[in-house]
């Protein structure tokens, strides 16, 4: 005992923050919600970047709450980051905002690389990753 009272023992079962220990299932499903959204992104030209982290939690959502919130906030990154490429297309087609719109898309394509993979690198330590620039649809 500690002079705290507590066990010196590390408990296995728990991270030091108090929360419950994160399975290997579930570390997998957090990272297939990150990493799914950069594969739809590359697939899809970043139109359905938010479909990946969407059928995660759609799948996941009762079963994990690791998980759910996950996908949860991939899904609410890359809905911000579609409105900002539909944004940057409205400015290509004016024709006078073309640099504005190359820069939007641009900034758009490099901020979801950028994230979703910090947020891949997050929860393979078993850390929370939480992304800028959401609209919370999903929780």
């Amino acid at each position: 005992m500690n002079n705290y009272g507590q066990s010196d023992h590390y408990n296995q079962w728990y991270h030091p923050d108090g929360r419950p220990a994160i399975s290997s299932e579930e570390r997998a499903w957090a990272m297939a919600a990150h990493l799914s959204a950069i594969i739809a992104m590359v697939v899809s030209a970043g139109w359905l970047s938010f479909v990946g982290p969407l059928l995660v939690w759609l799948i996941k959502k009762d079963t994990s709450p690791y998980v759910r919130r996950a996908a949860a906030q991939s899904f609410n990154f890359n809905l911000g980051m579609a409105l900002m490429t539909i944004a940057g297309w409205l400015f290509i087609l004016t024709l006078i905002g073309i640099p504005i719109g190359v820069l939007l898309i641009a900034g758009s394509f490099l901020l979801m690389i950028w994230h979703h993979l910090r947020a891949t690198f997050a929860t393979s330590r078993d850390e929370y990753y939480r992304y800028p620039f959401q609209f919370r649809l999903l929780d």
